[in-house]
């Protein structure tokens, strides 16, 4: 088993080994420099920070994974925050109708970058760098004059994103699930190779992988556990990206968007239908980004103009590529997007903590992206030269 890994890493099979190491690296760091940085209520602050843009940054493995771009997730999480506030606070209607509009929104924006890509040939990074000035532009618009709405603090959206924790045994009970899951898994893959005389993975490797997840789990809810617990918002977060990771490794729509993404005319004569795939990745970046702007939304208890702007659209974009998602496309997981916007809020918590200035985060973002981005095209050369690209 440990042969067989060292041999990946040396063919350029990297996967998630770099962010790792990167997030030992930042950890380890902060934590001599500030102790605070590794207590439970503070991990538990950086949980809640990481699901607002983490939704976002889901979105962006989708259209990446096809080797495409949206750079207007920012302004359409931005645009989410104001519809909600819009329509919730200022027009009196329910919640629920509320949010249902402005997914409407998200959908509606992806389709349009679609038909745009897929009918007229415009390029996914100019379709969406006009989209972000006219979502912007739409956002200033319905906000009006007063540029902010306050949300209420005792309605249950503020109090989900400020905090609401899930129960200790219940996500002592739930640090269990993917160890679980992993065991039958593997049990039924091994089967079912077994069965046509391919080689499996030894059942003594699966049980120890299984059993040092769980115990990780289980040490890491314990310990935040030790502080306020696990956020719901994180939860929810973690539960969309199991999804989307099931979306994109077990069904057929998931190889497809694999196999575009590696190789469009291949997958074209294969049968694929090519347009269909955009318009799915294109419309699942733009309701993610709206899930994400409303969860900033619950956050912060208000819509303001400044919603979606800044180092959003950077942070969502960071996120994927420093998760492991290649720039490339035809590589990328979901779970990337969990890494890496724990190692970007790990940057800008640990630097918040120790009172330097917003101008070293963004450098040392900047810095760090950069070297995901050398490691994955070294990574991609290595892959060539073994033929596993």
């Amino acid at each position: 088993m440990v042969k067989a890994f060292f041999d990946r890493v040396r063919s350029g099979d990297l996967g998630m080994l770099p962010v790792f190491v990167g997030l030992i690296v930042i950890s380890t760091v902060f934590s001599l420099l500030n102790p605070i940085f590794l207590a439970p209520n503070n991990l538990v602050n950086l949980l809640f920070d990481c699901a607002t843009v983490g939704v976002i940054s889901l979105g962006i493995v989708c259209v990446l994974i096809l080797g495409e771009i949206d750079l207007s997730v920012g302004s359409m999480s931005g645009l989410a925050s104001a519809i909600l506030g819009v329509f919730w606070v200022n027009s009196g209607w329910p919640i629920a109708l509320a949010i249902v509009v402005a997914l409407m929104a998200g959908m509606a924006v992806g389709t349009l970058y679609a038909v745009l890509f897929n009918r007229l040939g415009m390029p996914s990074f100019v379709a969406t760098l006009a989209g972000l000035l006219a979502l912007l532009g739409l956002q200033l618009y319905i906000l009006g004059p007063s540029g902010s709405i306050n949300l209420p603090y005792a309605s249950p959206l503020v109090r989900f994103g400020q905090i609401l924790v899930m129960p200790h045994w219940f996500s002592q009970l739930l640090a269990l699930v993917p160890g679980l899951v992993m065991i039958v898994i593997g049990l039924r893959s091994r089967q079912k190779r077994l069965s046509v005389n391919l080689s499996a993975q030894p059942l003594g490797a699966l049980v120890v992988k299984a059993v040092a997840l769980t115990v990780a789990l289980e040490f890491a809810v314990y310990y935040l556990n030790l502080g306020r617990g696990i956020p719901w918002m994180f939860g929810l977060f973690v539960g969309i990206a199991v999804i989307l990771n099931y979306g994109l490794t077990r069904t057929q729509w998931g190889r497809s968007m694999f196999a575009v993404g590696g190789n469009r005319e291949a997958a074209r004569r294969a049968g694929i239908n090519v347009r269909r795939i955009y318009l799915s990745a294109f419309m699942l970046c733009s309701t993610l980004a709206t899930i994400g702007g409303m969860l900033s939304a619950s956050r912060l208890a208000s819509s303001s103009q400044q919603a979606g702007t800044g180092d959003v659209n950077l942070n969502a974009i960071a996120a994927a590529v420093i998760g492991g998602t290649s720039l490339f496309g035809g590589r990328g997981s979901a779970y990337s997007a969990v890494l890496g916007i724990l190692v970007i809020q790990a940057i800008s918590n640990g630097l918040t903590l120790l009172n330097l200035s917003s101008s070293l985060r963004y450098m040392i973002t900047g810095a760090v992206l950069a070297i995901a981005v050398i490691v994955d095209s070294l990574a991609r050369r290595s892959r060539v030269s073994h033929g596993r690209a």
